[in-house]
């Protein structure tokens, strides 16, 4: 809110007159934030409890994992396995592939340390423009961490290309990440505790319904798993907590785009999706109570889940490698499954 006011003064005259209406509105609505002293709640207050690792509860009305036997990145499938992997997904499955290993280089394993990469949560990489951030290192050791991630994100956009052949002119490959340090114990703000059930959505980053394809690669060196928590169905998240979030404030997305917070003009979809994603964090109950299961993913396995529409939580964790892919809700093969889809059915209008 300080940043909001502080960028009235220079905004444009428009976006500065609005901005000044809508100020005490936003301030107005500050219950999640009222709420949010539970934020300094030990962790282990809100956790579910689950059986001994290796023994799940039975998956009911949640996330179902899939398993793929792919054991090369450039694998070709035939039509029938294509057909199931693109239907799997759509559907708010996570498709696994157990035995798709990332094969770390010798001179990447030293990457591997928090002496290269110094305390950085996520070190991404344009593809692109072939820029890299985040990290402490020398300059040799920066080549070597372009050059995984190069490999990687090459890596990945084969894999997609396989498996969804429908998708690929319309796919679009964003950045790459490497996340070199332990998930559990980290210090966090209730926002961007990863440790809590939620669906992807990014305040600076609308994507204006476009969906969020992210693949995932457990390269631990020491053979470490990662463990996640699944949650329950996108729409059922989405009735339990659509009904109580607001409708955007006239001319915020104007306000919000011209003083640069953020990079494209916010949709009434993402105001959902943002209150969905905060809403799901800053509810303890929901978080120990959801329906949900756990899945350690190995080392030397990878993953591909579309994290705007599955509820998922990183609990554990060392050293994965990430690709995002963003996709047109039009160009999937069943776009009423989207979340976009679901939201407009539920609220009744166009969000886009």
């Amino acid at each position: 809110m300080k940043q909001l006011r502080k960028g009235f003064a220079n905004a444009p005259p428009r976006a500065r007159e609005i901005g000044h209406s809508i100020s005490t509105k936003i301030d107005g609505g500050r219950s999640m934030r009222e709420h949010i002293a539970s934020d300094a709640a030990p962790r282990a207050a809100w956790l579910p409890s689950f059986p001994a690792a290796g023994i799940l509860p039975a998956p009911i009305d949640m996330t179902d994992i899939v398993s793929l036997p792919l054991v090369n990145w450039d694998q070709p499938l035939s039509a029938a396995e294509q057909q199931e992997a693109i239907a799997a997904i759509e559907s708010g499955k996570v498709l696994l592939f157990p035995q798709l290993d990332f094969p770390l280089q010798v001179d990447e394993d030293r990457i591997c340390s928090s002496a290269t990469t110094g305390d950085a949560k996520n070190i991404s990489f344009d593809p692109v423009r072939g820029l890299l951030r985040g990290g402490n290192t020398s300059e040799t050791e920066l080549d070597v961490l372009k050059g995984m991630m190069t490999r990687f994100a090459a890596c990945s956009g084969a894999l997609v290309g396989h498996l969804f052949p429908q998708y690929v002119r319309n796919l679009q490959q964003a950045r790459t990440s490497f996340r070199p340090v332990e998930i559990c114990g980290r210090p966090s703000s209730w926002r961007k505790d990863d440790t809590r059930l939620h669906v992807d959505s990014f305040p600076s980053s609308p994507t204006q319904g476009q969906r969020i394809l992210r693949l995932f690669s457990n390269v631990n060196p020491t053979g470490r798993g990662r463990l996640w928590r699944l949650g329950e169905p996108f729409e059922d998240v989405a009735r339990r907590y659509v009904p109580s979030i607001p409708k955007p404030v006239r001319g915020i997305s104007l306000v919000l785009e011209a003083l640069g917070i953020t990079k494209t003009r916010r949709s009434a979809y993402d105001h959902y999706m943002l209150y969905l994603h905060d809403r799901m964090k800053a509810d303890l109950p929901y978080q120990s109570a959801a329906k949900q299961q756990q899945h350690e993913f190995p080392a030397g396995s990878t993953w591909l889940v579309y994290t705007d529409q599955v509820s998922h939580a990183a609990m554990s964790g060392q050293h994965l490698l990430e690709q995002t892919f963003h996709l047109p809700v039009d160009a999937m093969l069943d776009p009423l499954q989207s979340p976009l889809r679901i939201l407009e059915r539920l609220l009744g209008r166009r969000l886009t």
